[in-house]
Formats: C-alpha cells, structure tokens, sequence
C-alpha cells in the first residue's frame, strides 16, 4: 500500500485513527456547572454508535444521550419497554469508542432501561454498573417519588444520575400515550415537589419531557444544583435534547410537535448538529410558540 493510498479516507463511515485534538475542554459536571452560571445553554443529542457519537462530538454537542429511544428509532419496537440492559451496554459502549477515538470530550448519559431499577436501589447499582462500564459518565432513570431513595444511593456510590420527569416513555402505558404532563395546579405541584426531592437526593441534571413551558421555565430558579433539559418543555430550561433521528427528519411518520427538522437547513449531518447547537445557544429552538405547550 503506498503512502498516498494510507491518507485516503477510510471506508465504512469510520473515525480517523488520529483525529485533531479537541478544541473545547473534556465536558464535566463542574463544567456544565460553568457553562450554565455563564447563561449558556446545554445542548444534548441522542447517539447509539460510534460514528454519530463522534459527529455530535465535532458539531460542538456537549453531552450526548445514549437513550433507550434506539428501541423504537433502531430495534423498530413499539416502545422502549422492550430494550434490555445487554443493548444497552452494547451501545454505550459503542458511543465511548467512537469518542475515544476521536478524541471527543462530550459527556456521555446512558438511560437505565425499564425493569433494570424498579426492583430496589441494589438492583439499580449493579445495573448502573454495567453502564458505567461500558463507557457511560452518568446514569438516567425516569419518575418521582419513588425514584428518589435510589438516586441517593446510586449518588452516594459516586454514580452521577439524570432524573427525567413529566412524560416517561418508560411508563407510556399507564400514561395513557404521549401525553403532556404537568397540566393543572395539582399535576403542576406534584412534578414540582419531585423535582425538588430528585435535586435534595443528589440529581444533578433532569430532563423534564412534555411539560407546560411556564412550569418548565420556573423550575430552574429552585432547581440550583441541577440542570433542567428540555423535551417539548419550552426554552426555560437549562438546556434541551432532542432524539437524533427526529432532528435529521428520519422520521416515515408525524413529526413530534417539539421537533425542528435540522436536516432540512442544512445539507450535511455534521451542519445540522452544528445548527441545532446554534439555535439552541442564541435562544432560537425551541420557539414556545411553535415547540411547546
């Protein structure tokens, strides 16, 4: 093989064996920290391998989600009930490659599937275990209330945790579908009392999914040690994240009503993470009167 055959580009969507080095600092607790003191807003994106996880790395995302969305989005299940630990293992461990090879500094998030933490806090940890294992910097699991002795106990084991309130996938079923949560004084009142025991447990950051944008926007003011990301929440939050296969327009069906087709903008995959970053940090998406409730 001669030397100009070895700088040609590889084959098969692969990462470069010797990518730049990173042009921001490795994202961190303490640096999401600064980032939100600063007024700048967290942009998160889901991922499920390697290459996408490195693209979002470059496109300037600061933390990607290793969701259990890739039940429905890559497995085609009709929820995510149906993804198992192993799947996530394997895909978390996936996006930590990809990022080490490139040399990537996004913090990476892996949700904790159903049935994988409802039984008891000991089952929770071994379970954040395997994921932390497998390359993941931070645990998510879904609901309040009964959620919070496990936090703390997974938090005290040195295991940071993403909380997620208002619309659970996980529990879709006893939801009665996709619906908006938090509507009403008492839905209001009860997602905010969970969200606060969530921060006192240890939570450091909380995506709240489908919920009012004026109940969205007020909860960052109490919620000082824990970072709100948006869903279909408003532009109140801390944050936002949006599953990647909705932001590129993959999608045979309906759009979501808080999803803006990036894809559409732009003409590369890499150019519509980057402007999704972009309207995220100007303020721009999501646009309460277009994305929001």
């Amino acid at each position: 093989m001669s030397a100009d055959t070895a700088a040609a580009g590889t084959p098969y969507g692969t990462i470069p064996p010797a990518s730049p080095l990173p042009q921001r600092k490795p994202i961190s607790l303490p640096r999401l920290a600064q980032l939100r003191a600063a007024g700048e807003k967290i942009t998160m994106l889901t991922a499920y391998d390697a290459t996408f996880a490195a693209v979002a790395d470059a496109a300037g995302v600061e933390t990607i989600l290793v969701g259990d969305s890739l039940g429905m989005v890559c497995q085609g299940l009709p929820s995510t009930v149906g993804v198992s630990l192993e799947t996530m293992a394997y895909h978390t461990a996936s996006v930590a490659r990809g990022l080490r090879r490139a040399q990537g500094t996004a913090w990476v998030v892996a949700d904790l599937p159903y049935g994988s933490y409802q039984e008891s806090a000991e089952q929770a940890m071994r379970s954040a275990t395997v994921l932390m294992q497998a390359g993941a910097h931070m645990v998510k699991l879904e609901g309040g209330g009964w959620t919070a002795p496990i936090v703390r106990f997974l938090v005290e084991r040195g295991i940071p945790v993403c909380a997620h309130l208002g619309l659970t996938p996980q529990t879709v079923h006893a939801l009665g579908g996709y619906r908006v949560q938090g509507r009403g004084d008492e839905g209001a009142a009860q997602l905010r009392r969970h969200a606060l025991q969530l921060q006192d447990m240890g939570a450091s950051m909380l995506v709240l999914e489908m919920v009012p944008a004026e109940l969205s926007a007020r909860l960052p003011e109490e919620l000082t040690h824990c970072h709100t990301i948006g869903i279909g929440a408003g532009n109140g939050t801390a944050g936002q994240v949006l599953v990647l296969h909705d932001m590129l327009g993959m999608n045979l069906g309906k759009m979501p009503k808080f999803v803006r087709n990036f894809m559409q903008e732009t003409g590369s995959i890499k150019e519509a993470m980057a402007a999704y970053v972009r309207a995220v940090k100007d303020g721009s998406f999501p646009d309460n009167t277009l994305h929001a409730w």
